[in-house]
């Protein structure tokens, strides 16, 4: 018998199995990753709130809410409920009342934001700012979000203190998205209108502020088109005064659009879908 060779043949069996299986086990993780991902269509509704005590009583699909002040139970209750949670963080500003605030390098910290005097604009070509930006994802998976609204990625078109390039704003927001999936999370692209075309393709959905107001919703038919919701949010006193007309224009054009207070406290809400 050449038992010497039987068991050498039987080993090298054992390890080709065992490496074919690891192989195996890595493609159904990534595989799993994409597959777990939820899927939201044009038609799904939402609510967004980011401050004040969170009311879960809105009969919608999508509830956007703030990814540090919320809780694993608040957010698994909603999901219990049959929502999808989206979990706000800022990737492109610094606040300074963020626990991981000082991970930013001091020379990543750029100008005040316009309206916002406790915020500054990051340079998204920094390596901390993509680290802190990857922390804020995981801190979403650790928490049970099923996906993420990266704010504030338009800072090119902005007067930020650094020369950001066009290039430069679509590399970083598409580092989010693929950082985002990566972790299995649905994510969606905020404002940045003129880069849409560009960026579509790799966002599930998008959040958006005031197109109304400054007439660009028009700019959001490829996310329509492609059957991916888009998230409206109007702050302007005349539509809280008279809605008819902006929800018209909404439904026409296949926008989900809330007018809000700018506070996003929930002090008062309405819904064109309803």
């Amino acid at each position: 018998m050449r038992t010497g060779l039987a068991t050498s043949r039987r080993a090298v069996l054992t390890t080709v199995a065992r490496v074919l299986a690891a192989l195996a086990a890595v493609g159904a993780c990534s595989g799993t990753d994409e597959a777990s991902r939820k899927v939201l269509t044009a038609a799904s509704t939402w609510q967004w709130q980011l401050q004040g005590e969170l009311d879960t009583s809105s009969d919608v699909d999508v509830y956007d809410i703030d990814v540090f002040d919320s809780e694993p139970s608040t957010i698994a209750g909603l999901q219990a409920d049959g929502r999808t949670v989206i979990c706000y963080f800022s990737a492109g500003s610094y606040e300074s009342w963020r626990p991981d605030a000082d991970d930013l390098e001091p020379t990543a910290l750029g100008e005040t934001l316009d309206g916002f005097e406790d915020e500054r604009w990051l340079d998204v070509r920094d390596v901390s700012v993509r680290a802190v930006a990857e922390g804020r994802l995981d801190l979403a998976v650790d928490k049970g979000c099923d996906g993420v609204e990266p704010d504030n990625v338009d800072g090119y078109a902005n007067d930020t203190g650094f020369d950001l390039t066009g290039d430069d704003q679509l590399d970083f927001n598409r580092f989010l998205a693929r950082a985002a999936r990566e972790r299995g999370l649905l994510v969606g692209l905020k404002n940045d209108l003129d880069q849409i075309p560009d960026l579509v393709d790799v966002f599930d959905f998008a959040v958006n502020e005031q197109c109304h107001e400054f007439d660009e919703c028009e700019a959001y038919a490829p996310f329509i088109e492609q059957d991916k919701p888009v998230f409206n949010a109007e702050y302007d006193q005349r539509f809280v005064d008279d809605p008819v007309a902006v929800c018209r224009r909404s439904r026409d054009l296949g926008l989900r659009t809330l007018v809000l207070p700018l506070d996003l406290d929930n002090s008062f809400r309405i819904s064109c879908d309803h």
